[in-house]
């Protein structure tokens, strides 16, 4: 499970990097297709994708990213630990939480 909470990370945090929804199953199939499982991700490659991937996938969809975007992107990922909940998803929790 954790896994895919990377996934989904990587996801949330590419859609605010570039200031709009990214292709969500489009990321999932060109992970897959560079030999990834989405649902088994680990933080190394989440940050190779970034580092080696990340360019093309978003030039074929007709987005892009600055170096410094890129970078600060990057950072969020790497101190992700998918152990954890979120922020969100802790208030996520407690909004349905029954009192």
């Amino acid at each position: 499970m954790t896994s895919r909470r990377r996934f989904n990370h990587l996801f949330e945090e590419l859609s605010v990097a570039i200031g709009c929804v990214a292709p969500r199953y489009a990321l999932w199939l060109h992970l897959q297709e560079h030999g990834l499982d989405p649902e088994g991700l680990h933080r190394h490659e989440v940050l190779d994708f970034v580092d080696q991937n990340l360019t093309g996938f978003l030039a074929e969809h007709g987005l892009s990213l600055s170096a410094r975007r890129q970078a600060s992107l990057r950072r969020q990922l790497q101190r992700f630990d998918a152990r954890h909940p979120t922020p969100y998803e802790t208030m996520e929790r407690l909004g349905s939480a029954r009192f």
